[in-house]
């Protein structure tokens, strides 16, 4: 077949088109335009993230993942995308535990034997100029508010968000309030939000706007920070489900800061990049 190979990947429906730069190196060099016309669910292969597997820099690493977001802009951390690329990984070297390295550092990864995948997100940051804010406030009370939704949690975990507690994360209009909170002055990187309500001391319902994509079906990092926003306000425990459109995730927030995201990775495809998304045609 001619064409760069693919394959389209999913973790509970937050999607992702993979390519592997260490076998075809053409891709390492897609530019945001590129990578948006290819994650268009209209015109190219569709998804919420454009993911590519580069050979690692630390030698610790057993790979490198470059993430995009259908808007094409890259961004540092992906949660679900690191599932999917950690089962390919340790497909191929047929291991249980492998490394990512990411621009945000090394991810540790283990294969559960039910097929779910544990990822080691790495430490949250909870200063104000860490997720960043552009003021110096009290991140567990970032006075902030739009409609509904009022006094959020700042978390970064590797991209930042803002966490919205409510009685019934259902009866928001998250397409409505969410691309306005995402480039309020008060996130100078833009920030994902999630708009949460609280079943019981270990389960939480949230909904997402990701920054640069829009509503998706799950953010694994969206989850962690609703996990570590939760247990900051005294609302659950350390260790929660999280469940999100398209399904739970399992959240761990250890003693040392470090947060782990348990969940499911699916395959649905695969298939060759035709030559005319690559270039302006």
């Amino acid at each position: 077949m001619n064409g760069i190979p693919f394959v389209k990947m999913h973790g509970l429906g937050n999607d992702f088109v993979v390519f592997d730069g260490r076998r075809d190196p053409a891709v390492l060099d897609l530019d945001d335009a590129t990578a948006a016309r290819i994650a268009d669910r209209k015109t190219g292969v569709g998804c919420d993230q454009l993911i590519v597997i580069e050979p690692a820099r630390d030698d610790l690493a057993d790979a490198f993942m470059r993430i995009r977001n259908n808007d094409g802009g890259e961004v540092q951390a992906c949660g679900n995308a690191t599932r999917c690329v950690a089962n390919i990984v340790m497909g191929e070297l047929g291991r249980k535990d492998v490394i990512i390295e990411t621009v945000v550092g090394l991810l540790d990864a283990n294969g559960l034997a039910d097929g779910r995948v544990t990822v080691d997100m790495g430490q949250v940051k909870l200063d104000w100029r860490d997720i960043p804010l552009s003021d110096a406030v009290d991140t567990n009370h970032i006075p902030l508010s739009l409609g509904p939704l009022s006094d959020a949690v700042g978390v970064n975990v590797g991209n930042p968000h803002g966490v919205f507690f409510v009685d019934d994360a259902e009866s928001i209009d998250i397409e409505k309030f969410g691309p306005v909170l995402e480039h309020h002055e008060m996130f100078p990187e833009r920030a994902n939000i999630e708009v949460c309500s609280i079943i019981d001391e270990n389960k939480i319902r949230m909904r997402v706007w990701e920054r640069g994509v829009g509503v998706t079906r799950a953010c694994g990092t969206g989850a962690c920070a609703a996990g570590v926003a939760a247990a900051r306000r005294g609302l659950t425990g350390r260790k929660v489900e999280v469940i999100l459109d398209g399904g739970p995730l399992t959240i761990e927030w250890l003693p040392d800061d470090h947060v782990l995201m348990t969940g499911p990775v699916a395959t649905s495809f695969s298939g060759f990049l035709h030559a005319s998304l690559l270039g302006n045609h």
